[in-house]
């Protein structure tokens, strides 16, 4: 049986078939957006050569629509020691990153270079969060229907987990609780909005995003989202059942 035992629902199957208006908003929103911060990726790139050399961009196999892996491209914001194969999550105060990669982290510019996986047709403008493979064994019980959609620069989870790192317990094991509490919650958020997504409520969701980089949307959200597992969690840690 797999880590990620949380219930999702069997029969929760995902509308996401793209429509030409969609993919047409897709093309032209990142192709604009690469024209107008062209200049600032270029900055990027020039500070994080400066601090620490090469390689300037990140890349890492995820989960894209169907299952099937692709390269997603960041900007680097860990030391260059650190490789792909290293922990899947990035954690509060997390010792990897550089004194730039911590701006990269906070203002979100780190992802810029994925508006090319759009061109590529990876991603999507709106869409669930690209999961790591590490987490691969998670998509069952109905939750596999999140990858029925093509992955995404904005949607809801990336706008209520902005601060993801924030929500686990210090003396949690980080995969473990990600495993059992936050992958099913975001999962499940996934599930309701794109069973229902239009064009409108995608736009909504792309300005709510670059409201969330500067701080306008609440975690407290996410957290009414996780329901009571939080405090189980806790109950389970503090009585040595975990």
């Amino acid at each position: 049986m797999s880590r990620c035992d949380q219930q999702g629902d069997e029969s929760a199957a995902v509308a996401c078939s793209e429509t030409a208006v969609q993919r047409a908003f897709d093309l032209c929103t990142a192709f604009v957006a690469l024209c107008v911060v062209a200049p600032l990726m270029l900055l990027i790139a020039c500070v994080v050569w400066l601090e620490s050399g090469r390689p300037i961009y990140f890349s890492q196999l995820r989960l894209g629509k169907g299952g099937r892996p692709f390269y997603l491209y960041k900007f680097r914001k860990f030391r260059t020691d650190c490789g792909p194969g290293g922990r899947p999550l990035t954690l509060r105060n997390d010792d990897r990153m550089t004194v730039v990669g911590r701006f990269l982290a906070l203002t979100k510019f780190d992802e810029l270079p994925q508006l090319w996986n759009v061109l590529r047709g990876d991603m999507s403008i709106v869409g669930p969060r690209p999961e790591s493979l590490a987490f691969a064994d998670c998509f069952n019980n109905g939750l596999e229907h999140v990858l029925d959609c093509r992955p995404g620069l904005f949607g809801p989870c990336q706008c209520l987990f902005r601060h993801e790192e924030l929500f686990f317990p210090p003396n949690a094991e980080p995969e473990e609780f990600y495993r059992r509490v936050l992958f099913p919650a975001k999962a499940k958020i996934d599930l309701d909005y794109f069973s229902q997504r239009s064009l409108v409520k995608d736009v909504g969701w792309v300005i709510r995003g670059a409201g969330a980089v500067v701080g306008l949307t609440s975690s407290m959200l996410a957290k009414s989202y996780l329901g009571e597992e939080l405090v189980v969690w806790q109950k389970l840690i503090d009585g040595g059942g975990l």
